[in-house]
């Protein structure tokens, strides 16, 4: 049996849209076939921070899915994937992913991740957290998702924003054994004592 290479990647309406689009075009130079599903509220998002058509946005993708079509090949474990990556993932999506409510594609497709025993990556955009928030990050890590925060390293020396969302992307990807050259590596390259 060949292994999949193909990735789900979600964007919901949380501030952070680059995080999404970044990890798309990083996978465009990886031998890995997008899947992209976003909210309603990722469109807007994407319009006020990034300044870029939405048809910019889609374009990085392989496939593109309507929110509402809770019946494409992303909504059924049968259909194999690496996992899925929801960056950013708005406290919204992660209530619906955590109590099982699988109203949309985007939410049904996690929870299919979730139930096939594959790789959820979330990268929750919010600050500071209330309790609910932080019970439903629990609940998540406890069905198996990994909750990745996009929390910058200044090990790195980042100068630009470009730096740190690259490095968060670079990290996210090592989670699906891909190398896109984004992150960078702690004392890597340097000459021991």
């Amino acid at each position: 049996m060949t292994k999949p290479t193909r990735l789900i990647v979600g964007i919901t309406g949380a501030s952070g849209a680059i995080y999404g689009v970044r990890l798309l075009e990083a996978l465009r130079g990886q031998p890995v076939e997008t899947h992209l599903v976003f909210t309603r509220a990722a469109k807007l998002t994407i319009a006020y921070e990034l300044d870029r058509p939405i048809e910019a946005v889609e374009a990085l993708a392989d496939v593109v899915h309507p929110l509402a079509d809770v019946g494409a090949c992303v909504a059924s474990g049968s259909y194999r994937t690496l996992g899925m990556v929801i960056a950013p993932c708005s406290m919204k999506t992660l209530a619906a992913i955590a109590t099982g409510v699988t109203d949309n594609l985007l939410t049904r497709a996690a929870d299919v991740v979730l139930k096939e025993r594959r790789r959820l990556v979330l990268l929750p955009r919010e600050t500071p957290l209330h309790l609910g928030h932080c019970r439903n990050l629990v609940a998540v890590t406890e069905m198996g998702a990994i909750v990745a925060p996009p929390v910058p390293a200044f090990y790195a020396k980042p100068t630009t924003i470009d730096d740190l969302v690259d490095h968060t992307v670079g990290r996210v990807l090592d989670l699906f054994d891909i190398d896109a050259g984004l992150a960078h590596r702690w004392r890597e390259g340097e000459q021991p004592g």
